[in-house]
């Protein structure tokens, strides 16, 4: 058996009834013990209702209040099985390196930059069948958002996180974004000819080194193509309904800077380009992609999890059934039976 865990975690905050139910019954206690004393002496009250035992309804509301606590814990979907299975495919290894930078909220193209991004890349994917996605988030410094796996369905979760929140240090820094998505690449180097690297930037890029970079990663075999977003003129740069200022006051604009773009896609002998608000670039990516040969790699398979929630179910019902069975009032037959009165009297005697 795996880890456990509970796919349905963020539920768990309904496990509050559990305390709030018994919260409630000792409230309602309290109310019906004061109209109690106001109709009469205590000890009469007694006397009157013989059979009625507060332990026993103190049992009974515990027992239900633990029954709805496992129904919660089934509704989250709690599950063994968390492990990693590596195995070999056949296919080609993609990783987008998306840019996560301030520049990226302008909304030279509509909705966004980002939003544009986000949406496009997740058709990207959507299309996918047999091929390995990873993606890296980068601004003044990169994220491994997603190593290369084959699990799409994690992979679109991932890209819906993308946003500049994701990185406190803002910038562009391209050559350390190249470096570490070469890094995140599995086929081994000899097959070396299905691996591609997706950079979509608005190519502001203020760091030395990005040519060298992109030379290292296409002595590897690395096809890098290129997607600008932006426009070469320039653009102000508008997040939360602000437009940006650097620290003179100045409003910030951000340019595309194609020929840097252009540049590292020849040397990656890749393809670079521009996207609009009409064509995001993905077809012409796709195109390209076409050409790449399949080549073995190793695939990261999360192990499929095995459900637990039938055990919680199942001790929810026999709690129930339980608390059905337990009487609110003691056995008028056993109502005579005091042992422990018994015994004291015999002490005195």
């Amino acid at each position: 058996m795996g880890e456990f865990e509970f796919g349905a975690s963020e539920k768990l905050w309904l496990l509050l009834a559990v305390p709030l139910i018994l919260l409630i019954y000792w409230a309602l206690l309290r109310l019906r013990n004061y109209k109690l004393r106001r109709m009469g002496n205590p000890a009469t009250l007694k006397e009157l209702m013989p059979d009625h035992s507060v332990a026993r309804g103190w049992i009974g509301i515990t027992l239900f209040a633990l029954a709805i606590g496992m129904f919660i814990l089934a509704l989250a979907h709690p599950r063994t099985g968390a492990k990693l299975t590596h195995e070999e495919r056949e296919g080609r290894e993609i990783v987008l390196v998306v840019d996560v930078s301030n520049s990226m909220m302008a909304e030279d193209v509509s909705p966004s930059r980002m939003e544009r991004t986000r949406y496009a890349i997740t058709q990207l994917v959507e299309g996918m069948t047999e091929d390995g996605i990873g993606i890296v988030a980068f601004a003044e410094e990169p994220l491994v958002v997603m190593p290369t796996s084959m699990e799409y369905r994690m992979a679109k979760s991932k890209i819906k996180s993308l946003s500049p929140s994701l990185i406190e240090n803002q910038g562009t820094n391209l050559h350390k974004a190249i470096e570490t998505a070469a890094l995140c690449f599995t086929s081994k180097k000899e097959d070396a000819k299905n691996r591609v690297m997706i950079l979509i930037t608005d190519g502001e890029a203020h760091d030395e080194g990005v040519i060298e970079a992109a030379k290292r990663a296409a002595g590897d075999g690395i096809i890098i193509c290129c997607i600008g977003i932006g426009n070469p003129d320039g653009t102000t740069i508008k997040i939360d309904g602000e437009y940006v200022q650097d620290e003179e006051g100045k409003y910030v604009v951000s340019k595309l800077d194609e020929a840097l773009l252009q540049q590292i896609a020849e040397i990656g002998d890749g393809i670079y380009t521009r996207s609009s608000n009409e064509e995001f670039g993905l077809d012409t990516i796709i195109s390209r992609l076409d050409e790449v040969e399949k080549a073995k790699m190793q695939n990261i398979k999360y192990a499929d999890y095995e459900e637990q929630y039938q055990w919680f179910i199942g001790a929810g019902m026999l709690l129930l059934i339980l608390e059905m069975l337990l009487l609110p009032r003691r056995n008028p037959l056993l109502r005579d039976v005091r042992l422990f009165e018994r015994r004291s009297d015999e002490k005195r005697k």
